[in-house]
């Protein structure tokens, strides 16, 4: 990474640009969305999805390191990105993320590990005005990003808006629309509320293991960080304000539901994922409520081995976190799952899908459940379009977007204007009473 600060070189950049920064609207950027990384696997996978249903007057450029490997992603896409602009910008090169951002509307990032290649970005979006999406589960990244430019996001009007992929999409609309009906209904603010992941098939993605890769290494380096990165509340805007001490909520590794009636283990997304539901929360002024518990759990069904797979699935996360984190078995673990870039076939991605619950009760003693699913591989075409359409919704839908600026979450960046774009790409998106 540059050794020159993002504040710094974001100043050098922009010197002969300032009229620029006084507005998003189409007239002062010369395109609406840059897809950055369009070269790896998933990001090629997201500009298939903008080919296919951004409107044809929409402004879209591939952006990444090599111009030629650009122009071969553009090549296989559908004919209405043949004179899609090319744009030639490295992660290590302050200024030509700068350039990059000046240009256009909204940045999409895929470039990660972010920890180790995204703040620059945060930082010349921020500085510049310039809105942006990304797909990081990364609570250290996450809270750098708060702490070094949410103030410079606000002053210029920029939505930095982390996560928007199946880290924590799901999640954070599932309980901002629970809340809403609750509200809506008279039936007070949430207590008790549980994402159970109902059911789920597809891809581990090879981006997402390195990200865990370097927040492993970087915690073993610096051991405050562990304590930011297990805080539930690590991401909130006011620590101080939370209803919980700083440390872990406890977590049950096995247990009967009392929602579903299924065994249950934690959710190997859920500790990231409840950050960002309790950063919306806390952003939207506690609009779930104060008393507002959070966690997740993944449902492995009720009879016969269901036990054993869900203390089985419990497992997942501390396995990886050791092999990890141990000299000589890293080495094994490194060549047996899959490396950054690659990514499961058209036929296996066909067959994903996902089926994620809300379990809630209000304060009122009232209880709703909010369904989440998609008949796509979560972690690849769920996330193209999820990460697609919240970069849609900021282009096409920003008059209509939550007034608000700064280092955001889906939930409080695009709201349920972004819920109804995903229901029209063929999600479910439903909350009834229990």
């Amino acid at each position: 990474m540059s050794s020159t600060s993002p504040e710094t070189a974001t100043s050098a950049a922009s010197q002969s640009s300032q009229s620029s920064l006084s507005s998003q609207s189409s007239t002062d950027r010369e395109l609406d969305v840059v897809v950055y990384g369009a070269t790896g696997y998933v990001g090629g996978l997201i500009a298939g999805h903008l080919a296919r249903h951004a409107p044809d007057d929409l402004r879209i450029a591939l952006g990444g390191r090599s111009a030629d490997r650009l122009e071969a992603v553009r090549a296989g896409l559908p004919p209405r990105a043949a004179d899609w602009p090319i744009v030639v910008a490295d992660s290590d090169d302050v200024g030509s993320l700068a350039a990059m951002a000046l240009r256009t509307r909204v940045v999409l990032t895929t470039v990660g590990p972010y920890a180790r290649h995204g703040l620059p970005l945060v930082g010349v979006c921020a500085e510049l005005g310039t809105d942006y999406v990304d797909l990081t589960g990364e609570t250290l990244f996450v809270r750098d990003s708060i702490d070094r430019f949410d103030e410079a996001a606000r002053d210029s009007g920029a939505r930095v808006v982390h996560s928007c992929g199946f880290d924590s999409v799901p999640s954070d609309l599932g309980v901002l629309l629970t809340a809403d009906q609750a509200h809506e209904d008279g039936e007070g603010t949430l207590l008790e509320t549980t994402l159970h992941v109902r059911r789920m098939r597809g891809g581990f993605s090879g981006g997402t293991l390195d990200s865990m890769r370097v927040q492993v290494d970087t915690m073993r380096g610096d051991r405050s960080k562990v304590r930011v990165a297990i805080d539930p509340y690590a991401l909130s805007p006011d620590r101080d304000a939370e209803p919980e001490p700083v440390g872990r909520i406890g977590q049950v590794w096995l247990e009967r539901s009392a929602d579903t009636g299924s065994w249950a283990a934690p959710f190997f997304m859920g500790a990231y994922n409840g950050q960002i539901v309790r950063r919306s929360n806390a952003l939207a002024g506690w609009r779930y409520g104060r008393g507002m518990r959070y966690r997740e759990v993944v449902d492995t069904g009720r009879k016969g081995a269901a036990p054993l797979k869900a203390v089985a699935m419990a497992a997942v996360m501390p396995a990886l976190v050791t092999g990890f984190s141990t000299p000589g078995l890293r080495q094994v673990v490194d060549r047996v799952l899959p490396s950054p870039g690659e990514g499961p076939s058209e036929k296996s991605r066909a067959a994903g899908e996902f089926v994620m619950e809300v379990h809630a009760t209000t304060t009122t003693g009232a209880r709703y459940v909010t369904t989440v699913s998609a008949p796509f591989d979560p972690g690849y075409d769920g996330t193209a379009v999820m990460i697609g359409e919240a970069a849609l919704a900021l282009v096409l839908d920003r008059p209509r977007l939550p007034e608000i600026a700064g280092v955001l979450t889906p939930a409080t960046g695009l709201g349920e204007i972004y819920a109804a774009r995903l229901v029209d790409q063929g999600f479910t998106i439903e909350t009834r009473r229990a």
